[in-house]
């Protein structure tokens, strides 16, 4: 029996592992025979996404209360390029990140309703998945890689995005929309294990 397609998104602090799950669940997808899209935000190759992602670095001296405008704008431009094209003919699309984290990183600047409003209209993922993983262990992931950090990789802000995520999530709950939240603190597999179950329980019955 064919499997309709489905919209997905993985959420968490920096370093919680999402890159990494993103590309297993799809692998998994794929081994059952399904088309998967693997995209996330802000995207990198669609303009605004690519400015997103210069300011982010510092390249871009852009404020803070610039980039939940610019967020929307690539999300509304993410959505009519990729997500619903590709959803409407029948396949997967799993996004690294998606509107969670604009209501937790973004609210930081503007407020978590103003977010809210410049999101609400958008189509919510059938599932998000979010990783849990501590403020302290998540920067300690993120300083192993050795890279320079970007402008949210500060303890206080991560602690403040954490909360954030909280609120967001209930508030996704609160559209209809389906949220797992699993412990990203396991070793990779462990978290694959969960994401699966997951998504077997929500989305392949």
């Amino acid at each position: 029996m064919s499997v309709p397609g489905r919209f997905l998104a993985i959420e968490g602090l920096d370093g919680s592992g999402g890159t990494t799950q993103v590309a297993l669940l799809a692998d998994a997808l794929r081994q059952r025979g399904l088309e998967v899209w693997v995209t996330g935000e802000p995207t990198r190759t669609l303009p605004i996404g690519r400015l997103i992602r210069q300011a982010l670095q510092g390249v871009e001296p852009l404020s803070d209360g610039v980039l939940p405008y610019l967020f929307a704008a690539d999300r509304r431009d993410h959505l009519d390029r990729e997500i619903l094209p590709t959803l409407e003919r029948g396949a997967w699309v799993i996004s690294d990140r998606y509107m969670a984290s604009s209501l937790a990183y973004q609210a930081l600047a503007v407020g978590f309703e103003h977010v809210v409003a410049l999101n609400h209209r958008f189509r919510h993922p059938c599932l998000t998945l979010m990783l849990e993983l501590d403020p302290t262990a998540s920067l300690a992931r993120v300083a192993s890689r050795g890279e320079d950090l970007e402008r949210f990789e500060v303890l206080e802000t991560l602690q403040r995005v954490h909360t954030g995520y909280h609120q967001a999530l209930d508030w996704v709950r609160e559209q209809g929309a389906a949220v797992a939240v699993i412990d990203a603190s396991q070793g990779i597999e462990g978290v694959q294990a969960d994401v699966w179950a997951a998504v077997q329980a929500e989305l392949l019955g």
